[in-house]
């Protein structure tokens, strides 16, 4: 008997990493010491050498029930991207920078061509984030998963000078609030879709006019990361009060984590187009206005609060990046929460 006859291949595992390497490769930073291959990763910190005072950040996630999907269709390249937009949204969200990721891979066999084409995505993510990808684990677990399923998870580290920390605390009324735009629905609420509609390939090879594609093309696209778009606005010389991630728990559980007591949203919710995925799906779900609020992000990846002076610049800044941006709506004196009207 030996491992291989229990379940876990180490040739397999070898194979993995040989056809990863060049797309870790492919991530690096001049501050990332060492190869693919160690038993830790390592990252120099030259380049925050300057700050005057530099805070570490760090985002940790996965991509849910989403992965389902990639199950189902057999496609496994972008549920990386997810990953890494998961973590370096919520690290950008504080202002910061994303400096590495990791990612960790659970399967219940390693089929190596697979476990390189989700790492692709997670190496796409990282160079969209500009950050290294310096190491990670894949972790064959016969017994416990089916051989055909897996589930991805990663974290992020990054930096931010704290005086340039975006916590909210600087939130007052009359501030305006910015919405960037979403892909659709990103990495959240599938447990509510998978509800909604039939997970077969028949259901999900479906073509929606209104999408303009079928609708597992639709539930699977990536999660936008919006590093960019965000450090756009900090190069342009303008300071962001406030930022938050539209994931799970959608407006009413996101925005007021942004909000200083005393302060609420005040968002126009006609005030941008809402991607036709969503009204399909409360369509087809018979789902209330205000759970879906409370699920998803509805069309808006983002929201951003600045001084009303400011807001067209950083509008005009996050278009810079290639987003799409939307003033919805203002901050008012109230009880920390959010009203749509």
């Amino acid at each position: 008997m030996d491992y291989k006859s229990a379940g876990v291949d180490i040739e397999a595992g070898y194979r993995s990493v040989e056809l990863i390497k060049d797309l870790v490769k492919q991530t690096a930073r001049s501050e990332v010491i060492g190869g693919l291959g160690g038993f830790s990763g390592a990252f120099g910190l030259s380049g925050i050498k300057n700050m005057e005072d530099p805070v570490l950040l760090s985002g940790t996630d996965g991509v849910g029930t989403k992965i389902k999907l990639a199950f189902i269709l057999d496609k496994h390249d972008t549920i990386g991207i997810d990953c890494v937009a998961m973590c370096v949204n919520d690290v950008a969200c504080a202002g910061g920078e994303p400096l590495f990721f990791l990612d960790y891979i659970a399967c219940g066999k390693n089929y190596p061509e697979k476990i390189a084409s989700i790492v692709k995505g997670v190496a796409e993510g990282c160079k969209r984030a500009g950050a290294a990808l310096i190491g990670g684990e894949t972790a064959e677990h016969p017994g416990l998963m089916p051989e055909d399923e897996y589930d991805v998870a990663g974290f992020a580290v990054g930096v931010v000078d704290r005086k340039d920390i975006i916590d909210g605390s600087g939130i007052k009324a009359g501030d305006t609030l910015i919405g960037i735009a979403s892909s659709g629905v990103h990495s959240n609420g599938f447990s509510l879709i998978r509800k909604i509609f039939r997970m077969d390939e028949k259901s999900l090879s479906r073509y929606y006019d209104e999408l303009g594609c079928s609708l597992g093309e639709e539930l699977l696209k990536p999660t936008i990361i919006y590093v960019k778009a965000l450090d756009a606005v900090k190069k342009a010389g303008i300071r962001i009060k406030g930022c938050s991630h539209i994931t799970g728990g959608g407006f009413y559980e996101n925005i007021p984590r942004m909000l200083p007591d005393g302060v609420s949203a005040r968002i126009d919710r006609f005030s941008y187009p809402v991607p036709p995925i969503f009204s399909l799906m409360q369509s087809e779900g018979k789902i209330a206005d205000d759970v879906m609020y409370n699920t998803y992000n509805m069309g808006l990846g983002m929201v951003i609060a600045a001084d009303s002076a400011d807001a067209d610049a950083v509008k005009s800044a996050i278009e810079s990046a290639g987003e799409k941006a939307y003033i919805i709506g203002e901050t008012v004196s109230s009880d920390k929460g959010v009203e749509l009207c």
